[in-house]
């Protein structure tokens, strides 16, 4: 029975190792997926936060465009109202046709045509045919201009203001293009987040996978614990038993040993110091 006892407590004590081994090494894997989880939050959350900047800053630009936009209608309908007088001046002295600014920017993209395509005798004569005529009607509308004041002073003044909603609308689109471009940073900010909270998940979940294994190893460790000073309790009550037996079984030889020396004493044997410690070990003196 005790070497049955003996022989359970060394397996369970080698399994008992087994588990506390494979809780260690999964509680070390558990650990690095802790790690490598929070890491990866931090990014995410850095991301996150870097994304709103940008948001922050893409809705900035965004208000600056409705502001010069409305700066720019605002402008744009002073001077629509000037050329409105400038075109009912025309019509009152009849002058008509396109404008000066109309024809020259017709001359330019003529006279840029010429320099920059390769043309055919024929094409290249028929635009510098066209240039041609353009600036003769310019010259013409040159000097009804100079030759009306009141239309030039409104034609000069509407040009100003028109210039004036120019910058304005110069500034919606630079604000426009800087809007768009955090926009895109957003976004692309965001999707990175993502990514990357979806490697935090991953890595989350298999911590958790770790540490459930890592815990079920360890209740195993503990029941064999468990199990193991049981049995030790177990051998130490057998262990008594059995010395309780020999010390009976010792003291029922010394008794038989005293009645055999007493018996000889009685027949007149001398007894030894041997002897008499023995008869007062066995109480018969």
């Amino acid at each position: 029975m005790l070497k049955e006892l003996n022989d359970k407590r060394k397996e369970l004590k080698e399994l008992s190792e087994e588990y506390k081994e494979k809780r260690n090494d999964l509680n070390t894997k558990a650990s690095e997926l802790a790690a490598k989880r929070n890491e990866l939050n931090k990014k995410t959350k850095d991301l996150i936060n870097e994304a709103q900047e940008y948001k922050k800053l893409r809705d900035e630009h965004n208000e600056n465009v409705q502001i010069n936009k409305t700066k720019r209608d605002e402008i744009n309908a002073k001077a629509n109202e000037l050329f409105a007088k400038v075109d009912s001046i025309r019509s009152e002295n009849n002058i008509g046709g396109p404008s000066m600014k109309e024809i020259r920017r017709d001359i330019d993209r003529l006279e840029f045509a010429q320099q920059t395509e390769v043309l055919t005798p024929n094409k290249e004569r028929e635009i510098v045919n066209k240039i041609t005529e353009l600036q003769k009607l310019y010259i013409e509308k040159k000097e009804q201009l100079e030759n009306n004041s009141e239309l030039k002073e409104l034609l000069t003044q509407a040009q100003a203001i028109r210039d004036e909603a120019s910058e304005y609308h110069t500034k919606l689109t630079e604000h426009a293009q800087k809007a768009q471009e955090y926009h895109d940073k957003m976004i692309s900010t965001f999707k990175e987040a993502d990514k990357i909270r979806a490697e935090s998940d991953s890595a989350h979940r298999e911590f958790v996978k770790f540490q459930e294994t890592a815990d079920e190893q360890h209740k195993k460790f503990i029941n064999a614990q468990k199990e193991i000073r049981e049995i030790e309790k177990e051998v130490r009550k057998l262990k008594k038993s059995d010395d309780v037996v020999k010390k009976e079984a010792s003291k029922e030889d010394i008794r038989r040993d005293a009645e055999d020396i007493f018996h000889k004493f009685k027949e007149g044997e001398k007894l030894t110091t041997e002897n008499l410690m023995l008869l007062q070990k066995a109480g018969m003196l």
